[in-house]
């Protein structure tokens, strides 16, 4: 997606959709906006009917021929929809003053994303990378070798660093650690940096079950705890899906990432 900046600086003329109530279920939470343009789109509050009539009504307010400033939406039969809820969507033609606001709240947002830090961009790195870039997700790709960061989505995060294991404690609580490099003994450099931490939601490595316990038995020469296996996810993408391609692995990695993020900020709340 196109991000915010570059939209506003293309369609200055846009209306503020958002969400301001729910009831039942409904496609997305209270909160949720979009932005519309007589001729793009940034966003999303759902999808289905109920969002074509919110486009339609938002670009009958930019063309000054109606469009209404409120709108109570129930997603049943009657629209074509089958969630059974309601939801109600507020409509604001943009300002200077609500376009700041839209910024700040949209950084603000980006500053609290979980941080995911993959070490190591070969073939599965990338892959997961490019699975990784459009969620809801800070990624930062670590590499010893400047030339496998080349081929990376373009608003991915590199480190090119000497020592990767020395980043480990820089992660914020809660992030996630996948340890993807080219060379087993910097591997097991960074998961003993990683297992050490009883705050991160994740920590995955790619190999096989040799590899685990090699490394286990590496811990345990080098002062690791007992219990530092139990919170390493080796192999990593679980094993339903017996596919080794790079972006097969990603993608049941993405979903086991996700999966563990989302657990933890549960466990968190409670």
């Amino acid at each position: 997606m196109t991000n915010l900046s570059t939209f506003l600086a293309a369609h200055p003329d846009s209306i503020l959709v958002d969400i301001t109530g729910t009831q039942g279920s409904t496609p997305r939470e209270t909160g949720t906006f979009m932005l519309v343009s007589q001729t793009a789109l940034w966003g999303t509050i759902g999808g289905g009917q109920f969002e074509f009539m919110a486009i339609a009504n938002a670009r009958e307010m930019l063309a000054g021929t109606g469009g209404a400033a409120t709108m109570d939406i129930p997603l049943g039969p009657e629209i074509g929809q089958c969630c059974g809820g309601r939801t109600q969507l507020r409509f604001r033609r943009l300002t200077q003053a609500l376009t700041d606001e839209l910024k700040a709240r949209v950084a603000g947002e980006i500053e609290r994303l979980p941080e995911v830090f993959l070490f190591g961009a070969g073939h599965v790195g990338r892959a997961l990378a490019a699975a990784l870039a459009p969620l809801p997700l800070s990624v930062t790709v670590v590499e010893t070798r400047q030339e496998e960061l080349t081929n990376l989505p373009a608003a991915m995060k590199t480190r090119l660093v000497p020592m990767p294991e020395v980043l480990v404690k820089d992660i914020s609580a809660g992030g996630a650690v996948v340890i993807l490099t080219h060379d087993h003994a910097l591997d097991f450099l960074i998961a003993r940096e990683a297992l050490a931490r009883e705050d991160l939601a994740y920590t995955g490595m790619i190999g096989s079950a040799t590899k685990r316990a090699t490394l286990a038995s590496w811990l345990s020469r080098e002062g690791g705890e007992r219990g530092w296996m139990e919170r390493l996810t080796l192999p990593i993408g679980g094993s339903a899906v017996r596919d080794k391609r790079p972006e097969v692995i990603a993608a049941m990695t993405a979903a086991e990432i996700l999966t563990a993020l989302a657990a933890y900020r549960l466990q968190a709340s409670s």
